[in-house]
């Protein structure tokens, strides 16, 4: 379950409350992705990020709230990507977006 980081609103993901955009990167053998939630009552972004360890357990934790301006930069850097999915993917976007870190 995933709530608005600001108003707490949960985001439905079964209806319309679904990602607006999401990433996935390798950085030194641990997968991160990071899938864009926009509250329309709070005009916020609230991040979800899932980090699959290569040694560990698994973390999903939360950020924001991430202001409009700077939420729609970053979706629209994600949407330059053909396979945002694609953790290997070393497109320009990926690379901006996890500031040339990825493995």
């Amino acid at each position: 379950m995933i709530r608005c980081s600001k108003c707490g609103r949960e985001f439905d993901r079964k209806v319309m409350d679904k990602p607006v955009a999401s990433i996935s990167g390798s950085i030194m053998g641990d997968e991160y992705t990071e899938s864009f939630f926009f509250c329309g009552q709070c005009e916020v972004y609230t991040v979800e990020v899932y980090h699959d360890r290569f040694l560990g357990d698994d973390d999903v934790f939360v950020r924001g709230p991430i202001l409009k301006a700077e939420g729609d930069a970053k979706v629209e850097l994600i949407r330059q990507c053909s396979e945002p999915w694609d953790k290997k993917c070393r497109c320009q976007a990926h690379l901006a977006y996890f500031d040339g870190r990825l493995d």
